[in-house]
């Protein structure tokens, strides 16, 4: 048997890069945390949630668009490294234990930041203020006027204010090295054989969607963006047994199927799960 802590590479995880994949390994159980959206006091619930029934040999994962549309993506990011040491510091937890996602709020945040590249920044710009990163910006002490301004302006002016804005992000401790330890998907293995296939269930976690016509190298933005009705096809994708995704683009609240589950929260609500081995649901709080 592979050591609990131990990767089990073999397929489907096999040949990912684990630079845009993260590998929980083989687990018990594993902690699911839904959209946050810079709700710094419903985090702080989840996370209290979590630590009176946590076990050493669980996983964590959040499964993207912690920042954005919320009143405190700051406080955010500091509870969500305020929990990670909290965590850590428990005898034989391991970094890998604790995974991030690259949600559409992280996406964008990237993309803003090299938005003098992009075709048409003041559109660009204007969309992602439209869809919730306005408050970010702000957090990090930077302004929206003033980028809207720059983006009419030209690059040059565009590189100024997003290195502005960088260098505020990597003066807040912790919080560059959050934002690029996020990754595309993550991927683990439950301990114990599956009941009805006789092996260990094979987990996928994405923050809002895969496209079923392209392999998991190949999704691009389907991750955040594209991909058939994640709920209406609820089979296994590729070699994974069970998807799990953090974000409903309809706020439809957490669902779960045989191979597919949704774990976000209608409105301004976080939804956590904990999920066993075989991927049944043994616990789920929405706050």
């Amino acid at each position: 048997m592979v050591p609990e802590h131990q990767t089990a590479d073999t397929a489907p995880a096999a040949g990912l890069d684990p630079s845009k994949f993260a590998k929980l390994g083989r687990f018990a159980r594993l902690w699911a945390v839904g959209s946050i959206h810079g709700d710094v006091g419903r985090l702080q619930k989840i996370h209290d949630h979590i630590a009176r029934d946590f076990r050493v040999g669980d996983r964590i994962i959040y499964l993207g668009n912690m920042t954005g549309r919320g009143a405190h993506p700051r406080e955010t990011v500091d509870e969500l490294l305020g929990f990670r040491l909290n965590v850590m510091s428990l005898p034989s937890v391991l970094a890998s234990d604790i995974a991030y996602l690259r949600g559409a709020q992280e996406e964008m945040l990237q993309k803003l930041l090299q938005l003098q590249f992009a075709p048409d920044p003041p559109s660009v710009l204007s969309w992602m203020l439209a869809h919730g990163l306005e408050p970010t910006i702000r957090a990090y002490g930077g302004s929206v006027e003033d980028g809207i301004a720059s983006a009419r302006s030209g690059p040059q002016a565009i590189t100024r204010w997003t290195q502005a804005l960088r260098n505020a992000i990597r003066g807040a401790r912790g919080h560059n090295d959050l934002f690029s330890a996020v990754r595309r998907a993550a991927v683990g293995e439950g301990l114990g054989p599956h009941p009805e296939t006789g092996r260990p269930i094979n987990f996928l976690f994405v923050h809002a969607n895969i496209n079923r016509a392209h392999s998991l190298a190949d999704q691009a933005d389907a991750f955040w963006w594209g991909g058939a009705r994640f709920d209406e096809q609820d089979g296994p994708f590729e070699g994974w047994d069970l998807v799990v995704r953090g974000f409903s683009p309809t706020g439809q609240g957490p669902r779960f199927g045989l191979h597919v589950a949704t774990i976000d929260a209608p409105g301004p609500e976080i939804a956590c799960a904990l999920l066993s081995s075989e991927g049944r649901l043994l616990d789920q709080v929405v706050t």
